[in-house]
């Protein structure tokens, strides 16, 4: 196809030519009424003069008679620009006047006629149309007083020559405008059609360019980079999942199998068949927590979740995730306090927002624990305390769990929250790295955010989330949610 070819097919110059026409019509209807209108008050302007022009002969012959209508006939057409007149007698012949002949039957038809006739002009006799008006005088006589309409002819005929350049003017800037517009836009999308090919071969670096214009097609660039900015993260997201489940779970994997085939290349009692089974069902049951977990983070990392939301208030979850954690906080040597102010309303998923804040408290009581002091120094109840919080900023609702452990250094904290990260310091704990993950996920999937801060000591984990807008009741306490165990 070649380069004009593509051009014409180009909805831009398309939808030029359908403006370019209606433009046109426009202006040639415009100056059709403007002609016909001009028209129109010259005619007035002659009947009128026509008229005035006839009382004043009717009154002047009737005071006067023929001798003095002829000489008034015959001083008026004497006159530069005068009118058209002609005194005919009863059998119809001409007595007075400028008009070399008419058609014939004129003088016998009383009132206004549109007619040609011959006018004297120099010795001459001319050809010409007029505007005449025919009146009977006394004794069978006829009066003809007209106006030439060659001065209408005129002005219709520079109209015409004005509404011929106006319209051509106006299809030739409107084809250049159009063809410029139309190549503009062809090189913007070809250029768009470029890129869109190369990130179908597999190269999602590839980007739309953007110019300076900000129009609609840079911020449909714009959102499109965006797109694929989004769509280039998750790719890596999911190349990274991939890859750290192949390496994360084939040591579980691996280990599930030597313990069975140990099992059997032992010809052990019944107790040690039972041992390993067990072993191998608590091995079996951390690997369908950390799948469970993984797909929980894709429901909410993909928006799935949306469809589950409800109003309730924050601080009932956080009731509810202290009481379910309070004994195995203190079986690890910790207490587990709440702090919640009311209300804190939220519209979110109840479920997965109970599950990020057990994830959280459940990594406070895993690693918030103090460091280790030298042998007899006393530590204080303080320094193993857990603190769930809800409280209401703005519009803003904050869940935080506070510890009072060796925290995370500020340059950890970003690659913290990735899956199957584990630090140095959580790498000798059992675990698999999906908790923060999951916290990070849920927050992202309400409008909000997870939050690492530093303590002093330990580390503060908090969920923003935004605040229900218009919400002043508090929400009745529901049952709490027992929430899926992830590590």
């Amino acid at each position: 196809m070649t380069a004009f070819g593509k051009l014409v097919r180009t909805t831009a110059f398309r939808l030029t030519l359908v403006y370019l026409l209606l433009f046109a019509l426009f202006a040639a209807s415009l100056l059709g009424y403007f002609a016909w209108n001009t028209r129109r008050l010259i005619t007035e302007e002659i009947t009128q003069t026509v008229n005035s022009e006839t009382s004043e002969i009717n009154e002047i012959y009737g005071r006067r008679g023929l001798f003095g209508l002829v000489r008034a006939i015959e001083y008026r057409a004497l006159r530069p620009g005068a009118n058209l007149y002609l005194v005919t007698t009863p059998t119809g012949q001409a007595v007075a006047g400028n008009v070399g002949s008419l058609a014939p039957g004129v003088m016998a038809t009383r009132g206004w006629t549109e007619t040609a006739y011959r006018r004297i002009e120099d010795g001459n006799e001319r050809d010409h149309r007029a505007l005449v008006r025919v009146t009977e005088l006394e004794n069978g006589f006829r009066l003809l007083i007209g106006r030439d309409l060659d001065e209408r002819r005129r002005l219709f005929g520079i109209v015409a020559k004005a509404a011929q350049w106006s319209i051509l003017i106006v299809v030739v800037l409107g084809l250049g405008g159009g063809v410029f517009v139309a190549r503009r836009v062809l090189r913007r999308i070809d250029a768009m059609t470029g890129t869109a090919q190369r990130i179908m071969t597999g190269d999602l670096s590839g980007r739309l360019p953007v110019g300076r214009s900000g129009d609609e097609l840079d911020r449909l660039a714009e959102n499109l980079n965006a797109m694929l900015e989004r769509i280039e993260a998750l790719m890596a997201g999911l190349k990274e999942v991939s890859d750290n489940i192949a390496h994360d779970l084939k040591t579980p994997l691996t280990r599930l199998r030597n313990r069975a085939e140990e099992a059997l290349a032992k010809s052990g009692s019944e107790a040690d068949y039972r041992a390993a089974l067990e072993r191998t069902i608590e091995e079996s049951d951390g690997l369908i927590r950390t799948f469970n977990a993984l797909l929980m983070i894709a429901r909410a990392e993909s928006g799935q979740a949306r469809g589950n939301m409800d109003d309730f208030d924050a601080a009932d979850v956080a009731g509810g995730i202290h009481e379910l954690y309070e004994p195995l906080a203190e079986d690890d040597g910790m207490t587990l306090k709440v702090k919640a102010d009311h209300p804190t309303p939220v519209h979110a998923n109840r479920e997965l927002i109970s599950q990020a804040l057990a994830n959280l408290v459940e990594n406070a009581i895993k690693y918030g624990k103090p460091a280790a002091q030298p042998a007899g120094t006393v530590v204080s109840m303080d320094s193993r305390q857990i603190t769930i919080e809800a409280r209401r900023e703005g519009d803003q609702v904050l869940l935080s769990v506070t510890d009072r452990g060796p925290g995370i250094p500020e340059g950890d904290r970003k690659h913290a929250v990735e899956r199957f990260v584990r630090l140095e310091a959580s790498r000798t704990l059992p675990g698999s790295g999906l908790g923060l993950s999951l916290a990070s996920a849920v927050a992202t999937l309400h409008g909000g955010e997870l939050r690492l801060g530093d303590a002093h000591p330990g580390l503060v984990a908090t969920l923003v989330l935004p605040a229900r807008a218009g919400a002043g009741d508090r929400v009745a306490p529901p049952i709490p949610d027992v929430p899926q165990k992830v590590a």
